[in-house]
């Protein structure tokens, strides 16, 4: 199994922002991580119960950087793992903890972010190489309740919120020391125009920014 040593550690993003796109089909792949990615988004996640999710993710990753992480969500097996590291993906989400997914990840040297929501959850994130902890959905923990659970976490672990979290949130998070949110709906739903998805990446970019002094 990874251990906390050698986990991935969660890359030093300019903005800890992860744009999600659930749903998107292969052929708006492209002009949708284009534009997020022209915004500021540096870390993108393309949900594997989208269609033909490994087609977009495969296009998407070519057109990222060293400093972008295209990768997937709802991963649930170690095949889904190795299947994301031929289409180029560096990052791993899933809604749950799974030690031999998370190991397999550790091996490619993914940037990993599986969801949690207790406190016994976490430690057994981290202890099986979790990069972050994608508390998860937020919505029902609040602020508070994911404050109460790092009080008990290790001081240098990265949290994340995931799940009901939109740019309306990132002052009440930011005040509990999150500063990593993953946006799912408030930034993209299928049949979105590109000039949409522009228009709230923009939005939540400039509010996030202000928030964590980026200005």
């Amino acid at each position: 199994m990874t251990s906390m040593s050698s986990r991935t550690p969660w890359p030093n993003l300019r903005r800890s922002l992860v744009a999600i796109l659930r749903g998107i089909r292969p052929e708006e792949a492209e002009a949708a991580v284009s534009t997020l990615m022209e915004a500021g988004f540096e870390a993108i996640e393309i949900p594997l119960n989208s269609p033909d999710a490994f087609r977009s993710i495969a296009a998407a990753a070519k057109l990222a950087g060293p400093d972008h992480y295209i990768g997937a969500g709802t991963v649930l097996t170690v095949e889904h793992v190795d299947k994301l590291a031929e289409a180029g993906g560096r990052l791993l989400v899933s809604p749950n903890v799974d030690a031999a997914v998370l190991a397999r990840a550790g091996d490619y040297g993914m940037v990993t972010m599986p969801g949690v929501f207790t406190p016994t959850e976490a430690f057994q994130a981290l202890q099986a190489g979790a990069s972050a902890l994608k508390f998860f959905p937020a919505s029902v923990l609040g602020p508070a309740g994911v404050s109460a659970i790092m009080a008990v976490l290790p001081k240098d672990r990265e949290i994340s919120v995931v799940g009901g979290v939109s740019e309306k949130d990132f002052e009440a998070y930011a005040k509990v020391g999150v500063r990593t949110f993953g946006l799912g709906s408030s930034l993209y739903k299928p049949g979105m125009t590109v000039e949409d998805i522009r228009s709230r990446a923009d939005g939540a970019v400039l509010l996030y920014d202000r928030i964590f002094g980026l200005q």
